[in-house]
């Protein structure tokens, strides 16, 4: 029977199945494609391997004639835009709906995408790709990411209305540039797409695990030659960063602290109780905060993620309710006390459970990193030992105030 406050702990078994539900979750995403024959173009060496050198807004200036094929090399009136890390994109866009993209990065060895989406997810997109092998010869391929299995990763399949003229790969100094042409139904404006690449070498086209990869809406509508260095689109990748280690600090940390307060700390009044509305009180502000964040990549990717989205405002409908049964709390002696106490306490054992639920979906969908699922599970992990050791404690000073008890009552003759 909690007394005061608004959220219970979570359960044993409820901890232990949303920890079996991380480690289950599903493996961190590799792509893969057929061994069939390459067409590719010879790499423009000539101006040697001389280092990275200028500010990635410096690129921009690069004369594209001495080293790319045509159409790409002759094109005027270019837009050029530093976009993520050492990628810059260039494009042309005219009245025929026809789309010159030339993408360059910084490149060593290993692989080089990017990728259009219909909502910013990697599953669903199409993506061009493209590397140098250790012989020197330039392969670009398209993928159609159906799924995050091999298997689900098709080359030379996708949804991009590429034309017939042929995609070009060089590598001139230490920058890679990725040119091939698309012919839209109607002009581009808005547009998610995704940047990634991978240090290692693809094997027989079988693309290794990206190194590092954003996603970012970008307008092909704006800019002007003018704007050549301005700053691209609105770059979501930080605030999925965001939206995920709020949810995990709030979710999954803060909030089942403060449910575990009441339970195993109760001879602690009244200082348990202000810890524990203290502590929930600011893991709800996190996670309205998370909501927030969530809502505004949902306005800005227009993402389809019914079920991460569904069980957030769930979870925020049973948070806003723990919130207003703490201030209707009817007092001890009341008949109805024991109906509050009973909806308080399951209300929020299923707020918990559901929000340790969602940051697995969330981590799913988002396609996170291994360091995202190992950071959750420990947490989780601690979590869990925290509430076995603190039941077990319990358990022990239990069954000592029975002996006692016992032993009161029966006394030796």
């Amino acid at each position: 029977m909690a007394k005061r406050g608004f959220l219970i702990p979570l359960p044993k078994s409820v901890i232990g199945f949303c920890f079996v539900l991380l480690v289950l979750n599903l493996q961190p995403p590799s792509m893969a494609a057929d061994d069939d024959e390459d067409d590719y173009v010879e790499v423009d060496s000539s101006s040697g391997y001389d280092g990275y050198s200028g500010g990635v807004s410096e690129q921009c200036d690069t004369d594209l004639r001495s080293f790319l094929p045509p159409p790409y090399g002759n094109l005027t009136n270019v837009i050029c835009k530093p976009i993520w890390n050492t990628f810059v994109l260039r494009y042309t866009q005219n009245e025929e709906r026809v789309m010159n993209i030339i993408v360059s990065a910084l490149y060593t060895t290993g692989w080089v995408g990017i990728g259009f989406s219909r909502d910013g997810m990697m599953v669903g997109s199409s993506a061009m790709v493209g590397w140098v092998n250790k012989k020197g010869h330039a392969r670009i391929h398209q993928y159609y990411l159906q799924g995050r299995k091999q298997s689900e990763v098709i080359q030379d399949k996708g949804e991009l209305p590429l034309t017939n003229v042929p995609s070009s790969v060089v590598l001139h100094g230490a920058t890679i540039y990725l040119a091939f042409q698309l012919k839209f139904s109607a002009m581009v404006s808005q547009q998610p797409i995704l940047l990634a690449f991978g240090n290692a070498y693809p094997r027989h086209n079988h693309l290794s695990a990206h190194s590092d990869k954003t996603a970012v809406v970008f307008d092909f509508s704006a800019g002007s030659k003018s704007s050549a260095a301005a700053t691209a689109g609105s770059d979501i990748g930080q605030t999925k960063k965001n939206h995920g280690v709020l949810g995990i600090i709030g979710w999954g940390l803060i909030l089942p602290v403060g449910a575990i307060i009441p339970r195993y700390f109760r001879h602690k009044d009244p200082l348990w109780y202000y810890l524990h509305s203290v502590i929930q009180v600011v893991g709800f502000a996190i996670g309205l905060t998370t909501v927030l964040l969530g809502r505004q990549l949902y306005n800005k990717m227009n993402a389809n993620v019914p079920t991460h989205r569904g069980i957030g405002i769930f979870v925020l409908v049973l948070s806003i309710l723990q919130v207003l049964a703490f201030f209707l709390r009817p007092n001890k002696e009341a008949k109805i006390r024991k109906y509050w106490n009973w909806y308080h306490h399951w209300f929020g054992r299923i707020a918990l459970f559901f929000g340790a639920l969602n940051i697995v979906l969330g981590i799913q969908i988002g396609g996170a990193g291994n360091e995202w699922k190992l950071g959750y599970g420990f947490l989780l992990s601690m979590i869990l030992i925290a509430v076995i050791v603190l039941e077990a404690l319990a358990w022990v000073k239990r069954s000592d105030k029975a002996a006692m008890n016992s032993f009161q009552m029966n006394p030796s003759p």
